[in-house]
């Protein structure tokens, strides 16, 4: 909008790949409008009034005059997307109206700035980074842009305005709360047509203000009805004193003209935004731009940016007295545990395999067993020494959780450790169905359990992690195809685990495994009537295991996924090598090489190596990235 300008009427001017419009309003201001060829989601290097001038400063008059007369607040920056022909080959517009072309049929499209220039936003707002950016072409492709955009803004708003609802998507995407001086100055751009959705579901995503705008006098029934039961600001933008004196009553605030304490974001970086919070008289809203080229987790982002922290304690803090140890110090403990354990399981794996107790419930030694069948003693190692591995694994996810989240005073990774643990120690009650009790699972639980408790028992301290520049989105955006195949490969695990538990308590053997056995459970049962119950032992413990890992895989890479957090990596590239290569080296040993049973290890092994090549970069990414900006990937 540029103010006090000469021209009367309106007229569209086009060059090669561009094109400038103007309209005069009633109100002495002038509604301009520019168009470029250029990479989705990118704004001008040079900002948005300079960029303008830039481009069209040598195009007839009056066009040079307009971007100079424009305030930079006053630019809103849209992707813009033409739609394939129509049935009858006719080029169709960005707003879906019928027609050959928005230019011919310039009062029906008008709508373009109403309906929409926020479409964008709300497929971005509504699903994390790690499904919003690797499956927003695929999701257009298949149920429409538009469709999947208003489809996914509607779901969350839905969900989020039951009961718990709000709750249950914050604790999902751990969506942090912001300072108490941010969280009424950060927020959002939102159309009429989306603002009662927006509403309802924005505030989740961490916007603690809503503008809806522009307003005429015609909208003011629906934004009435969108700001009924809000939790958030809502601030409105109209150009008409009718529309502004209707519903100042019903809002927290009406904008008519400029507004200099109010910046609306072009810019994609978190930088900017973070730099303009730092003025506690400053309003920043992210425009629809800004969400599509950024994606939903924008506002986590500039809310850690903004968050004071301290810098995270070392080991020199620990003293002597366990009663002044940190919470997590005994989550690493219990973490170091659990590797010592697993390491401890192999060993006697290894080594004798049975010990006073298994003898004594069997009532036989391994010699027994092999005259029983040869494959007997080779199959149990198998089942533990794949058990071991797990548990080393998870010792490992558990140290990390620890060091990396727990002493940073990250919140989600207090709630990870939590359901992990739960699930990982309540395995010991499997025993009510196998009828076999473990003294050294049973011993380990006792020793570690309390551990666990004083490690989750208290939300983790005060903000200590340290706050790193973004680097280039390039690597971001194939990072996030990383987190996503990661997330794949822990609910893949934890079906798995599932799987193993129930088939342990029930069957307890699948048909591969008694082709390598070349018996069947009755053989084994007629044999020694608590062999089998034995192995069941070992399966279901083994399921419980894989689903505790699964769970750590799959929340530590949900929710701790940030440049330069090298630690996620390590957890995981550690943790996969310990529960992957020990399985398949014991099942190469023994013979036991069936392609079917293999299988899903091998899928796990090839999602885990891309996923991590593909994040390497972003988690590992050092110090000497500060300079960099945001690149377009």
């Amino acid at each position: 909008m540029a103010r006090a300008m000469p021209p009367t009427g309106g007229a569209v001017t086009w060059g090669r790949g561009e094109r400038f419009g103007f309209t005069a309003m009633a109100d002495g201001r002038v509604y301009c409008f520019a168009a470029a060829v250029t990479t989705e989601g990118r704004a001008a290097p040079d900002g948005g009034c300079a960029g303008l001038r830039r481009r069209f400063g040598t195009w007839p008059d009056p066009i040079p005059a307009l971007p100079a007369a424009t305030a930079p607040q006053r630019v809103l920056r849209q992707d813009l997307y033409d739609l394939p022909p129509d049935r009858r080959g006719r080029r169709r517009c960005s707003c879906a109206t019928p027609g050959p072309g928005w230019f011919r049929r310039g009062r029906r499209c008008a709508g373009w700035c109403r309906s929409w220039a926020g479409g964008p936003v709300w497929n971005a707002e509504s699903v994390p980074d790690w499904t919003y950016h690797p499956l927003r072409p695929l999701a257009a492709a298949v149920l429409g842009r538009r469709r999947s955009q208003r489809a996914a803004l509607r779901a969350l708003a839905t969900l989020t305005s039951l009961p718990g609802g709000a709750k249950l998507v914050s604790g999902l995407f751990d969506h942090p709360r912001p300072p108490a001086d941010v969280a009424q100055r950060l927020g959002a751009v939102v159309p009429v047509a989306f603002a009662r959705d927006a509403i309802r579901a924005l505030p989740v995503q961490g916007a603690g203000v809503i503008e809806i705008g522009p307003v005429t006098p015609a909208d003011v029934p629906q934004v009435r009805r969108a700001v009924a039961d809000r939790t958030c600001r809502v601030i409105v933008r109209t150009s008409t004193p009718e529309a502004a004196a209707q519903l100042a009553p019903y809002v927290d605030g009406v904008i008519t003209g400029d507004e200099p304490d109010l910046i609306r974001l072009t810019d994609p970086a978190v930088a900017p935004a973070a730099a303009a919070l730092a003025d506690p008289g400053v309003t920043v809203l992210a425009t629809p731009a800004v969400l599509v080229a950024a994606g939903p987790g924008w506002f986590q982002r500039v809310i850690e940016a903004v968050t004071p922290t301290e810098p995270p304690p070392g080991l020199r803090e620990i003293t002597a007295d366990p009663r002044r140890w940190p919470q997590w110090w005994w989550g690493l403990l219990v973490g170091l545990g659990m590797i010592g354990a697993g390491l401890g399981a192999a060993l006697i794996t290894i080594g004798p395999l049975l010990l006073w107790y298994d003898k004594g419930y069997l009532g036989v030694d391994r010699h027994h067993l092999d005259a029983v069948n040869r494959h007997l003693v080779p199959f149990l190692q198998h089942d533990r020494i794949t058990m071991a591995g797990t548990m080393v694994a998870i010792g490992v996810l558990y140290a990390g959780l620890a060091w990396g989240g727990l002493r940073q005073g990250r919140r989600w990774a207090r709630r990870a450790y939590l359901v992990s643990g739960l699930i990982g120690f309540s395995t010991l009650f499997y025993f009510l169905n196998t009828g076999f009790v473990e003294p050294l699972h049973t011993a380990v639980t006792v020793v570690l359990f309390p551990m666990f408790l004083a490690a989750t028992w208290r939300r983790p301290m005060r903000p200590r992690w340290r706050a790193r520049p973004e680097g280039p989105e390039r690597l971001r955006r194939r990072a996030l195809v990383g987190q996503l195949l990661m997330v794949a490969v822990g609910l893949g695990l934890f079906a798995g685990g599932i799987v193993v538990s129930v088939v342990g308590l029930t069957e307890v053997f699948v048909p591969t495994d008694l082709t390598f056995l070349g018996t069947d459970a009755d053989r084994l049962h007629a044999a020694n009537p608590r062999l089998v119950p034995f192995i069941a032992h070992d399966r279901a413990g083994f399921g419980g295991a894989l689903m505790a890992a699964a769970l750590a895989v799959i929340l530590l890479s949900l929710w701790g996924w940030r440049r330069g957090e090298s630690w996620v990596w390590w957890s995981l590239a550690l943790a996969a090598a310990a529960g992957f290569l020990p399985a398949v080296i014991v099942h190469l040993i023994i013979g036991y090489t069936s392609f079917v049973h293999l299988a899903p290890v091998y899928l796990g092994i090839g999602l885990t190596a891309l996923a991590l090549t593909l994040a390497r970069p972003y988690l590992r990414a050092r110090e000497q990235g500060a300079g960099a900006s945001p690149e377009a990937g």
